[in-house]
């Protein structure tokens, strides 16, 4: 899995993250100049583990704030959105018009580097939590520190198996001995792992007095133990309705904070600003002829509201109207799109925040759990709390188990549209990828990231 040479690699890059921080937005390090790994691991203390954990929030955002980060190629994937970059065409030859290449370090290898380096850190983090003396972090706020590193340590491992699904072979623990190879495991063994993080965070969470740190503003209202345990209930939920453990999923979320009633937009964001250091966030391209478009089947497949003029207001909200321009055979006459003129507005600053979770998905995910469970009454009335509030829609009947998965699909594709992949995964899920449309003849349907060629190399005896 991680051979020696990567793990070199993988030191070198959390020591990377330990000196970078002090530009990045709301994450305010005790000491700027902290950068000494070897003191981290070796004799650990208050403002080195703060520092370690503030890396893991924005370890977590490396791969969610670029063109060719996750938001940008889930999407390309589920037929979300377009990348008419001219520079590199790959954007079309190879996730709409090809397979995904092992050799592709931009086009999905960073879901496999950049998730490991953050679980690597995270382990530093528990095994500094162990170390340090009580004088310097109290017990309860260690406590704190584990729950919170357990819980991104899952997030980390949920991008790794949501990529590679079945192609998993994923390590989940590591040897010793950096020359020995990590054992693989399954898809199965992944989600297991994952449950069993987020459960043993819940636990120190609830045991947790505070956090020695400070949490960047992307988690605002959950930055106590109490409600940072309400967001590891939330991610607990998703990973339950993705194993189609429906009770489970009802009990998280029970636990989170979701709310029928409540702010749909409330929950966990990734943060950007412009301060020296941080970064902007690279999906915003304003004016009218951006390379990141929304594919022309979001406009074409959205529902009406009352007057039967109006469309969904969620496709109101999130796109806007751009110039068509063809790229690659798209947006033009062999395409079954052959005019490309909805652009996305859904990050409309470089500073604007894209969810981590949030109230909405919840209320959905509560809907998905409740028809697995054939509570047809229950999946109504949530779906129609997000078709009314959210898409300005009349509400449904839920009649069938199938008319309502349909109904759940669709009100899902809408309020977490271009947020992160949900569209590919949640078809993925219910094999169901052959409904997205083919632009062109000669396009397919890719539906799952393979292993990098340097991963399966260091494998090989």
């Amino acid at each position: 899995m991680m051979n020696k040479p990567r793990r070199n690699l993988i030191a070198l890059a959390v020591l990377g993250l330990l000196v970078g921080f002090s530009g990045c937005e709301s994450l305010t390090s005790p000491n700027s100049n902290f950068g000494d790994l070897d003191g981290l691991t070796s004799n650990p203390d208050r403002v080195s583990l703060a520092t370690a954990a503030q890396g893991l929030i924005i370890g977590y955002r490396a791969y969610f704030w670029d063109a060719n980060d996750l938001v940008g190629m889930l999407g390309i994937l589920g037929r979300e959105s377009y990348n008419h970059d001219v520079a590199d065409p790959r954007h079309e030859s190879e996730l709409l018009g090809g397979s995904l290449q092992p050799s592709s370090p931009a086009f999905g290898g960073n879901f496999w580097a950049e998730p490991y380096l953050d679980i690597k850190l995270g382990q530093i983090l528990l095994d500094g939590a162990d170390q340090v003396d009580d004088a310097e972090v109290s017990a309860g706020e260690k406590e704190g520190l584990r729950g919170f590193a357990k819980t991104m340590q899952a997030l980390e491992f949920l991008t790794l198996v949501n990529t590679r699904d079945d192609n998993c072979g994923c390590a989940i623990t590591f040897p010793d001995d950096p020359r020995e190879p990590a054992a693989e495991a399954s898809k199965s063994q992944v989600f297991d792992h994952i449950v069993t993080l987020l459960d043993e965070a819940k636990g120190h969470l609830q045991g947790a007095s505070g956090f020695p740190f400070r949490f960047s503003s992307g988690f605002s209202g959950f930055d106590t133990p109490a409600t940072f345990l309400q967001f590891n209930r939330a991610v607990r939920a998703r990973v339950a309705v993705y194993r189609s453990d429906w009770a489970g999923a009802l009990q998280a979320l029970s636990e989170s904070f979701v709310d029928a009633n409540g702010d749909l937009g409330l929950g966990a964001y990734h943060t950007f600003s412009t301060g020296s250091g941080d970064r902007t966030n690279g999906l915003f391209q304003p004016g009218g002829n951006p390379n990141l478009r929304a594919h022309p089947s979001i406009a074409i497949d959205a529902e009406m509201q009352a007057d039967g003029v109006t469309p969904d207001d969620r496709l109101v909200r999130k796109t806007r109207t751009i110039t068509s321009r063809a790229f690659s055979g798209l947006c033009s006459p062999q395409s079954q799109f052959p005019n490309c003129t909805v652009g996305f507005d859904i990050y409309n600053s470089t500073t604007a925040p894209i969810p981590i979770i949030r109230n909405e998905e919840l209320i959905l995910l509560r809907a998905e759990a409740n028809i697995g469970l054939n509570n047809l009454g229950a999946a109504e009335t949530d779906i129609n709390v997000i078709r009314t509030r959210s898409g300005s829609l009349p509400a449904v009947t839920l009649t069938s188990a199938a008319q309502a998965l349909d109904q759940l699909l669709y009100e899902k594709r809408y309020s977490l549209l271009y947020e992160g992949g949900h569209r590919w995964l949640d078809l993925r899920r219910y094999g169901r990828l052959d409904e997205l449309p083919l632009d062109l003849p000669s396009h397919q349907i890719n539906a799952r990231y393979p292993i990098p060629v340097d991963e399966t190399a260091a494998r090989q005896p």
